[in-house]
């Protein structure tokens, strides 16, 4: 029990050192982007594929504004404190 604790313990304070930083994901989702709109350029694939790629793509695009809008409010909540 007391080997299960620590290990709860430890991959606990491992993971925060282990997550993305905003602007990594950033990166990803504008990369992502990227080729959607390369592949979006070819008109090489069905209408299946453009459906899902392009819900992806919303998603993706919805998440990145999500994530700066709650940078921006952590950032007014700071400033408001000092």
């Amino acid at each position: 029990m007391l080997k299960g604790i620590i290990a709860a313990l430890s991959l606990g304070l491992a993971l925060p050192a282990l997550a993305e930083s905003d602007t990594a994901k950033d990166a990803k989702d504008n990369a992502a982007n990227a080729v959607d709109s390369a592949k979006d350029t070819l008109h090489t694939d069905s209408g299946t594929a453009k459906t899902k790629r392009h819900a992806k793509k919303s998603m993706r695009n919805a998440k990145k504004e999500a994530r700066h809008k709650k940078n921006d409010v952590k950032k007014d909540v700071n400033e408001a404190t000092k």
